[in-house]
């Protein structure tokens, strides 16, 4: 049910448990933060994507791709947004089961 991600990905956000944008995820890789989960947008350029699921990959970091930038961007409240990073594990958990449900 794709009600209760949006739902969770608002708490998360609340919680400032999430880094929101390209610049910002790119940065947070840079750093080596710990990045329990990477929700990609649908719409995201291809060599961006490429990007962040080689890092996803690398580090066996799970992604979630199957919701368009304005979805995502609407549940926080924004126009829209292409890249998020989840940095709390047991919040990442809870949005794989809400993403499979």
């Amino acid at each position: 049910m794709t009600n209760k991600f949006f739902q969770f990905l608002g708490i998360v956000k609340k919680s400032g448990n999430l880094i929101e944008g390209y610049n910002r995820c790119e940065d947070a890789i840079k750093r080596n933060k710990k990045i329990y989960l990477m929700i990609l947008s649908e719409d995201l350029s291809p060599k961006s994507k490429k990007e962040f699921l080689r890092y996803c990959n690398d580090k066996n970091i799970p992604y979630i791709e199957n919701y368009s930038k304005y979805d995502l961007g609407s549940s926080l409240g924004r126009a829209e947004i292409n890249i998020l990073a989840v940095i709390d594990k047991n919040m990442s958990d809870k949005l794989i089961e809400c993403n499979v449900n």
